[in-house]
């Protein structure tokens, strides 16, 4: 059920371009995914890290650029995106098909040990809150001590309904400038493929699986935070935000905790010293 190198480069090409409709400054967002990882596994040779919703491999890609010697599984439910995915970008990261949240999903990763980052872009949002609950609290002991959950996605906002919708419009106008609404669309992009040949095989199975893309459901940036509080990370917040598109980064108990006392002791020895003024 394999596929030509050419044909898996023009889908997920045309994959790329339909995605800005949806993400508004989609490459900065990836760009702010890699530089927390970076940060986070700074003097650590080789990087584990998992992706979730990986899709056709847009976020493993360009991870293993920017940390070549990570290692990375990439997971996703759909056998077509993610043949494209081995096809396209075959070195990016070690590829497994499994449903996010289902019963011994984790196991199915087989993984080498302690994981330094979990990621995903647009893919949780789909997750119904009881099985997301679930994930996040599954997740937690798979990453070591001072790992982090980085989740960037189309996020409800807080603040009332008002507020709700100026954050969205915001996302909207800055997507109009950028021309991001030339690109077709997600059922374009669908109905376009389920006429490729090539795939034809790979597209049945799909069909046969039932593989289906909910709507997803409307959990709010703060209740996101607070489940992933629940599930035991010691702190959890936004550090990207562009219309309802948001990075949210949760954090293991240990380097959490490292970097708080890190920074109180800054703030006291900046406390003891005397501002000059000119005299002795």
């Amino acid at each position: 059920m394999g596929m030509s190198l050419p044909t898996a480069a023009r889908w997920v090409d045309r994959w790329e371009q339909q995605q800005q409709r949806y993400a508004v400054d989609r490459e900065e967002r990836f760009t702010v995914i890699a530089d927390v990882v970076e940060h986070v596994t700074t003097g650590r040779l080789n990087p584990r890290i998992l992706d979730l919703g990986c899709g056709p491999g847009s976020l493993p890609a360009r991870l293993s650029k920017r940390l070549p010697h990570a290692e990375i599984v990439a997971v996703d439910m759909d056998p077509l995106l993610l043949e494209l995915a081995r096809t396209r970008h075959p070195d990016a990261a070690r590829y497994v098909e499994t449903t996010i949240g289902t019963t011994g999903w984790v196991s199915g990763l087989q993984l080498s040990g302690p994981l330094d980052a979990v990621v995903s872009t647009t893919a949780l949002h789909y997750l119904p809150e009881d099985i997301l609950r679930r994930t996040y609290a599954e997740l937690t002991p798979l990453l070591r001590d001072g790992g982090v959950l980085i989740n960037a996605d189309h996020l409800s906002q807080d603040g009332g309904a008002t507020t709700a919708e100026i954050t969205a419009h915001v996302g909207h106008r800055r997507a109009e400038r950028q021309q991001a609404y030339a690109h077709e669309d997600w059922e374009s992009w669908w109905t376009a493929i389920e006429q490729e040949p090539e795939l034809a095989e790979l597209l049945a199975v799909r069909r046969q699986r039932g593989v289906a893309h909910a709507n997803g459901c409307a959990l709010t940036v703060t209740r996101h935070l607070q489940l992933l509080r629940e599930a035991g990370f010691a702190q959890a917040g936004s550090v990207w935000q562009i219309g309802n598109s948001c990075v949210i980064v949760a954090i293991q108990e240990q380097w959490a905790n490292g970097q708080a006392q890190a920074t109180a002791r800054r703030t006291r020895r900046s406390a003891t010293v005397r501002p000059s003024n000119g005299r002795a």
